[in-house]
């Protein structure tokens, strides 16, 4: 018979607080920065050059073809060969942010196609420029009609993120860990970081759903 106790991961709760405020860190991070790097590379595979697409498209292939830890170690151990020395943290933020950025542009690519040729058409019609074009008639219905799949993947990257405890880290998974190891309360320590990781997971998604509200409240003929 199993006898539980949380008392001990209750006694170290602070350390799992202080571990989900760098996941969230993390995650914000890992968002702006990845979504830095998917618009224009999306971009540049549609409209750019042979060279540009063909950069685009080694980029994507090699982080979605490749583990994520191994990206993860690419960054952390390899990088200071070539004298790039990134402390945990900041290689974990590189990381999560070169592997978001591939996936999400694969799904701002996506939306970019879908827009009709005759409404690219329609705003040269009527005078916009190039990158008026590319804001209003092509950026701005694509990514209304990819929300929903772009920020699944943004809460994908937030649970994601437990893996950069491998390179020390201080996140919610190693926080959890560094519990466990001095407590040996294993059971209740994953318990309670599932628990974290899920609620975390939920308000990412309500966070996400009231900015679509409000940013997307428009008629789709607008």
């Amino acid at each position: 018979m199993y006898t539980f106790n949380f008392a001990p991961v209750f006694e170290n709760f602070d350390q799992l607080l202080i571990g989900a405020v760098l996941t969230m860190q993390l995650t914000v991070g890992g968002i702006v920065f990845g979504s830095l790097i998917a618009v224009p590379v999306a971009a540049a595979k549609i409209y750019g050059a042979a060279p540009l697409r063909w950069l685009a498209s080694a980029y994507i292939e090699a982080i979605r073809n490749t583990p994520f830890l191994i990206q993860i170690f690419f960054v952390y151990f390899a990088l200071p060969s070539v004298g790039l020395r990134l402390d945990p943290n900041s290689a974990a933020l590189v990381a999560l942010s070169v592997n978001v950025g591939a996936y999400s542009a694969e799904i701002v690519r996506a939306g970019l196609l879908a827009i009709n040729p005759g409404q690219i058409e329609a705003g040269k019609a009527l005078g916009l420029g190039g990158f008026q074009v590319f804001r209003y008639v092509i950026f701005k219905p694509a990514i209304r009609a990819i929300y929903p799949a772009l920020t699944s993947q943004f809460v994908y990257l937030m649970l994601t993120s437990s893996v950069v405890s491998v390179i020390s880290a201080t996140d919610l998974a190693a926080a959890g860990n560094n519990i466990q190891l001095n407590t040996f309360a294993a059971f209740e320590v994953y318990l309670v970081v599932t628990a974290i990781y899920f609620a975390l997971s939920l308000f990412l998604s309500f966070i996400f759903s009231v900015f679509g509200r409000w940013a997307f409240n428009y008629p789709m003929a607008r």
